[in-house]
């Protein structure tokens, strides 16, 4: 496949290019620094720029979207989601992947309820964002899955995630390494059951 990660030089979307790549697909990694994992082409430029977008789906089988907050806005991953939207529904592309939050929307549902109150105060914001970029994927048309996860952190791999729906009536808490995130994200790409679904995961 032809996947563009967007937010890909460093955390989860670093990781997601580098299993994608080891898995033998062609990456295109989207960051304002130029850095990008070993074997991936870089496109240099803002994640909000039409023209750098346009370059970055042309021919792209699926978009991966990683990006955290931006500094001077509280409305960062909107913003970069919803000019991803445009430039896939522009070239054609269809099958977008996105990292959420648990806690966004319904899953709140999903934590422990100390950690479900604590996130409402602590990181209001934050989850407005994420909130407002979940209805804009929503809407988008296209065929989206979007990944909710717990804490991240930095560690090695354990080989489990742990996968509900809101639905599932089950709580996550706790952590995930970037890496298993990476790979759940990667897996669930070319998995249509999973599109038009929304994910919370955890170790």
């Amino acid at each position: 496949m032809n996947i563009t990660v967007i937010g890909g030089s460093r955390g989860t979307g670093a990781q997601i290019a580098i299993a994608a790549r080891q898995a033998g697909h062609q990456v295109n990694v989207v960051s304002r620094s130029g850095n990008a994992p070993v074997g991936t082409r870089a496109i240099t430029g803002s994640a909000t720029d039409p023209e750098v977008l346009r370059e970055a789906v042309a021919g792209a089988d699926a978009v991966v979207v990683t990006v955290g907050g931006s500094r001077g806005t509280s409305r960062g991953r909107t913003r970069v989601t919803s000019a991803v939207i445009d430039a896939m529904r522009e070239a054609g592309v269809r099958r977008l992947l996105v990292q959420s939050s648990l806690g966004t929307g319904d899953s709140a549902a999903q934590l422990p309820v100390p950690l479900r109150q604590l996130m409402k105060l602590v990181l209001a914001k934050p989850l407005a964002d994420h909130n407002e970029q979940e209805q804009a994927v929503r809407e988008s048309g296209l065929d989206w899955t979007i990944v909710r996860a717990t804490g991240l952190k930095n560690a090695p791999p354990t080989g489990t995630v742990r996968a509900l729906e809101v639905a599932d009536h089950g709580t996550l808490g706790g952590s995930i390494p970037r890496i298993d995130l990476a790979e759940f994200i990667l897996s669930v790409i070319e998995d249509e059951s999973t599109i038009r679904k929304a994910f919370g995961v955890s170790s």
